[in-house]
């Protein structure tokens, strides 16, 4: 296991052929060039902390499992006032990935050659190339998915606001305007 180049924000870096069935315990966390890169490329203030603890073991025969928790603490503005709003991140997760050539990583289809997909069902395993996968990336990948896209300051409400009631779906008639219109 160890660390990539510079071009992804967060990477670690784990080699396949090292990985036993027994589950290797993985303790990851960003340093401070690496919050602040992956702060620009969420595009949110701050990333105060990252961290993540993975236990990583093979899965079936060339699969390998990247199972755990990634715990952050990230600053946002908020959509209403622009003021800063600390959020905790604290998610759990699962990935496995296979080799490309695997038969795992064909996607699975129907007679007519669709991919059927159950939205409700397990995520299909990534593929990945080469000797090693990047369990930074994952953890990267389930910390960006747990951001609020929205995110408020506590107590504050969009004042002067008013929602759509759903009442005034139709469309104004055209002729709405000459209603009130006299011939002389």
């Amino acid at each position: 296991m160890k660390h990539q180049d510079d071009a992804i924000p967060f990477s670690y870096l784990v080699k396949v052929g090292h990985i036993s069935a027994n589950p290797v315990e993985v303790r990851l966390e960003a340093d401070e060039k690496e919050r602040k890169a992956l702060a620009e490329s969420w595009n949110i203030l701050s990333v105060d902390e990252l961290r993540a603890e993975l236990h990583v073991n093979r899965w079936k025969k060339d699969g390998i499992r990247v199972k755990g928790r990634v715990h952050a603490r990230i600053v946002q503005a908020c959509v209403v006032t622009l003021e800063p709003v600390i959020s905790d991140i604290d998610e759990p997760f699962e990935q496995i990935f296979v080799p490309e050539n695997s038969k795992l990583a064909r996607r699975p289809a129907n007679d007519a050659g669709e991919m059927v997909l159950d939205p409700d069902g397990p995520d299909l395993p990534e593929p990945f190339t080469g000797d090693s996968i990047d369990a930074g990336a994952v953890v990267t990948e389930f910390a960006a998915m747990a951001i609020d896209p929205y995110p408020r300051k506590p107590g504050i409400e969009f004042n002067g606001h008013i929602e759509d009631d759903g009442q005034n779906d139709k469309k104004p008639s055209p002729f709405a305007a000459l209603k009130d219109w006299k011939k002389d």
